[in-house]
């Protein structure tokens, strides 16, 4: 979902949301690689009944990978898609479901986003392409070395959309993939699996969250099933408000940001094509045997607990002395709606909220200002009550001045401080650094090969002195920038110049007069222009209806898009409540390869039949206008292009159908059957109760839909239809991928699947279903308070709040006193003076498998502890920050990791009897004449009590 920095923002406001994953790695003995067990109990406490697959987020790091060389060839590909998935089943252990979904053709209000970021990717890498092979000429005309170029096809990644022979290919390796795991796995055992492959329409958590609502309608659901969803956008946290189920989990790949990445020329870390010197790489290793290892490690995932989330809110959106009956499920449902206005692949946001400036939070506290008028709450399961909404966007249109003045204040200030952090660099820097010979080497690596031999040091002394003389001397005169000028000055260069090159901005949002500059530059009207602007402002409110529908019933219209490419005002809703919100009914998606003509540029038209690849770029083609070689991009008010708007012509369907008919008749057989529409499929094992059920399907050979029995499968309710290319027992499997085996003994069975089907105005409730039960809280009341009891906020950390504690044991403390270094300042961890006396909170933490324990190294007055130097006694690491209530979770300490591996808890009564100076056990009197063991023992936090950890 198009919401830069949505995940961030959320995670820094709720941060008990977050749980670590704990994921069991497969061990290797004797060079065999064991498997994880998949069917033992989850080490993450907690059992998912459903685990749901967005594939497009797997598929794009998988084949085009940012932190790693991309793999080499198809068949490569398809293997890292396979391993990916394999790591995510042994995190989550499903123990009903896996669903596994494609993004299909999508909604022609999708296809506008989609046409956008293929026609940048196209562009983008052609422009990579020209400039790697200008920076390899111009080393290679310098004499520098680079490795021989690899001659093989550039990956466009623009193939991952349906209706390519990738995406077809694709879906054949997961049909083998799916029969391999039902075979051979334990942990698939009783497992349904459902694929929903690119011919299926619908982007993938769209069509997910389509099977939960169709299944949440039936009356042998389980209200309780416990969801876990995978997927990096912001959209699946909405889509996960929107079900009102209970129990929902997303799981997802840690971000780390500034990962190192490859030069694309000497396939060397540490720089970029542009800035490539063309130099010989290093030895790395004695025998060069870390030459092919990557210093960076593999991504961690992360669980975001939508329960959690949702006691956040009800906390948040909580309201005293309403006119009606608070709900919090509506309450949640306005808080979806809300975070729309900052943006989504349907929308563009509105100038005036950017979620950087804390627009959701000021929309939340708009929203519980005003609905004490409105008389109740915005939306109603998908549906948009626009007099109520009205009121909302006039209150921030009265702000919008305002808003737009402070962000050109802030902007000034920021490029102030950046300008002044580097003058204080350039001053900072040394006046001079030797080279050559007496350039600084790090210890033991004088005797590197790369190590140079001083022919006549003398000389190198007297060079390097002369240099050092003439850099400065006492009369220097400096610039303002702080380095050194010559006598008499010169003239600064336009390129020497501090501040950066800013685009220029013609609108001036801050200055009077900015909605008139929008209009006329944005939409080339004149703001006087009432009647277009109510245009403008009608199909965005018709978007905003749209896409709630979208995300709460279904797809409204597959018709329907937004046919600009900027966004009116707050100030502009005025008089929207009589707007209409009804959308055409019987709409049918585009098909594959029509889709494909509507979103590929031309460069990417080797993917489309020849005929149809010439539509793109003959002079005399009919649609030649949908296919521009260049366009330009509006910064729009950002600073990079990715962020700008991608200036392209919108696509006539009309127009577009009318050249696809003289085609058609071109269609090969095979492209014929990748441009139709397809459905879903269902598999299962042999211990599956559903194996013999659909076995027969086949063996009576029915044609007629068959219901599925509920009592088989977990309550899942839907239509049989017998598969034409259907996996069936006693047959072989062949292996798409020549690298795995064809599967000889194959057990599983598939069958088409189809979910329930409602009438077309028919309205799921956006409610909590009967007899589910809600989740026990995580957040206690007094984590709400700024002070309790003079201890900082503590959440629970992890899915088990019944866990045993780990702490260290009396042998432990020992051992650790022992090694610790002695010392003012020595060793790595310093020598930082104990708590004060006055201090009673607990230094350790419970945690759970796999989660190391987090000091309280801050409490409420954070100057006690400074100055008893706890604190600052300590040599921190570039990964240990403090961090402020409200900011972020603390991050874990990293020598506090070997806590993870101890297992018995710390009884209390032994180091009452132990007990020496400070209430710590002291250490034996054998060693007191020893130098560097003083007789007084180390004063250590006192551990906390054993048993099941108290917050209070």
């Amino acid at each position: 979902m198009g919401v830069p920095a949505f995940f961030r923002w959320l995670s820094r406001k709720y941060p008990s949301i977050i749980v670590n994953c704990v994921e069991e790695k497969p061990k290797e003995c004797n060079g065999v690689k064991i498997p994880v067990d998949a069917s033992k109990p989850n080490p993450n406490d907690v059992e998912f009944d459903n685990l749901y697959l967005d594939m497009n987020g797997i598929i794009h790091p998988c084949t085009h990978p940012e932190d790693k060389p991309a793999p080499k060839n198809e068949d490569e590909m398809m293997v890292a898609i396979f391993e990916y998935i394999d790591r995510l089943f042994n995190i989550v252990r499903p123990r009903r479901l896996l669903y596994m979904a494609i993004d299909g053709v999508a909604p022609r209000a999708k296809m506008n986003q989609q046409r956008s970021r293929r026609f940048r990717a196209s562009k983008e890498g052609m422009e990579a392409a020209v400039e790697k092979q200008r920076v390899r000429e111009e080393i290679l005309a310098k004499g520098g070395f680079l490795p021989p170029e690899e001659i093989k096809e550039r990956f466009d990644s623009n193939c991952i959309t349906p209706g390519t022979e990738f995406m077809d290919n694709l879906a054949k390796c997961l049909r083998y993939y799916i029969a391999d795991r039902l075979n051979n796995d334990p942990g698939w055992k009783n497992l349904t699996v459902i694929l929903s492959d690119a011919s299926a329409p619908g982007e993938g958590e769209h069509k997910i969250m389509d099977y939960i609502r169709r299944q949440r309608a039936q009356p042998n659901h389980d209200p309780n099933t416990h969801h876990c969803l995978c997927g990096a956008d912001a959209d699946l946290i909405m889509l996960g408000l929107a079900t009102h189920e209970p129990n929902f989990t997303i799981i997802r790949e840690e971000f780390k940001p500034n990962k190192p990445k490859p030069c694309g020329l000497c396939n060397q870390f540490g720089h970029e094509v542009k800035d490539c010197e063309g130099l010989p790489r290093e030895k790395k290793g004695k025998h060069d045997e870390l030459a092919d290892s990557l210093p960076c490690a593999e991504g961690e995932f992360i669980f975001l607990r939508l329960n959690v989330l949702r006691e956040y809110l009800e906390r948040e959106l909580t309201m005293a002395s309403l006119p009606f009956t608070f709900d919090v499920e509506r309450s949640i449902d306005d808080w979806v709606f809300m975070c729309f206005f900052v943006g989504n692949d349907f929308l563009p946001h509105l100038p005036s909220l950017e979620i950087r400036e804390g627009a959701i939070d000021r929309l939340v506290n708009i929203y519980k200002n005003v609905v004490h008028k409105t008389g109740g709450y915005l939306t109603e399961s998908g549906y948009v009550n626009l007099q109520r909404v009205q009121m909302i966007m006039l209150a921030v249109g009265e702000v919008e001045d305002s808003i737009f003045k402070k962000r050109k204040d802030d902007e000034d200030s920021f490029r102030r401080r950046q300008k002044e952090k580097r003058k204080r660099m350039k001053r900072d820097q040394p006046a001079f650094s030797p080279g050559g010979i007496l350039t600084p080497h790090a210890l033991g690596s004088r005797n590197s090969p790369g190590s140079q031999v001083a022919s006549n040091p003398r000389q190198a002394a007297y060079e390097m002195r002369m240099q050092n003389n003439s850099v400065i001397s006492p009369n220097t005169s400096f610039t303002s920038d702080g380095s050194p000028s010559p006598i008499g000055g010169i003239k600064r260069k336009a390129e020497d110049s501090d501040s950066e090159p800013e685009p220029e901005d013609n609108v001036r949002l801050w200055e009077a007069g900015w909605k008139q500059r929008y209009y006329k530059n944005k939409f080339d009207v004149d703001a006087a222009d009432e009647k277009f602007r109510r245009k403008v402002v009608q199909s965005y409110v018709e978007g905003l209806c749209w896409v709630l529908r979208y995300y709460y019933q279904g797809c409204a219209s597959w018709k329907w898009y937004y046919p600009f490419h900027y966004a009116p005002f707050a100030s502009d809703f005025e008089g929207i409540a009589d707007m209409p919100s009804d959308f055409e009914k019987g709409t049918k998606p585009f098909k594959p390869l029509e889709q494909l003509m509507g979103v590929f540029p031309a460069a990417s038209g080797n993917f489309l039949p020849p005929s149809w690849r010439k539509l793109m770029s003959d002079p005399d083609s009919s649609i030649i206008d949908f296919y521009p070689e260049d366009f330009a991009i509006d910064l729009n008010g950002k600073k990079y292009a990715w962020q700008g708007v991608a200036l392209l012509p919108f696509v006539d369907e009309r127009r577009l159908r009318a050249a696809l008919e003289e085609v058609y008749p071109d269609l090969t057989p095979e492209e014929t059957k990748r441009n139709s529409l397809g459905g879903d499929v269902l598999f299962v094992g042999k211990h599956h109760p559903l194996h013999d059920f659909i076995l027969e399907l086949y063996q009576t050979g029915s044609t007629e839909p068959v219901d599925v029995p509920p009592e088989l499968c977990h309550g899942i309710q839907g239509k049989f239809s017998l598969d034409e290319e259907a996996v069936l027992p006693d047959r072989i499997v062949c292996s798409p991928v020549p690298m795995l085996r064809d599967l000889t003994q194959n057990t599983a069975i598939s069958i088409n699947f189809k979910d329930p089907q409602f009438a077309e105005d028919y309205i799921f409730k956006a409610v909590m279903l009967p007899g589910a039960r809600k989740p026990a809280p995580v957040l206690k009341p007094s984590d709400w308070e700024k002070s309790s009891n003079g201890r900082q906020w503590k959440p629970q950390l992890g899915f088990n709040r019944d866990r045993r504690p780990v702490h260290l044991d009396q042998a432990a403390f020992r051992t650790l006193g022992h090694v610790m270094p002695r010392g003012s300042g020595a060793g790595v961890y310093g020598n930082p003076a104990p708590p004060p006396a006055t201090y009673q909170g607990n230094l350790y933490r419970p945690l759970l498998r796999g989660q190391a324990q987090i000091p309280k190294l801050m409490s409420n007055d954070a100057s006690q502890f400074e100055t008893s130097g706890y604190v600052t006694g300590l040599t921190y690491n570039a990964d240990i920050i403090l961090f402020h209530r409200g900011v972020g979770a603390e991050p874990l300490l990293p020598w506090n990791r070997m806590l993870q591996t101890q297992n018995a808890a710390f009884q209390p009564n032994q180091y009452q009897m132990l007990a020496g100076p400070g209430g710590y056990p002291p250490r034996r009197d054998d060693r007191g004449g020893r130098q560097g063991y003083p007789r007084e023992g180390r004063k250590y936090p006192l551990p906390p009590p054993s048993g099941r950890y108290s917050w209070n």
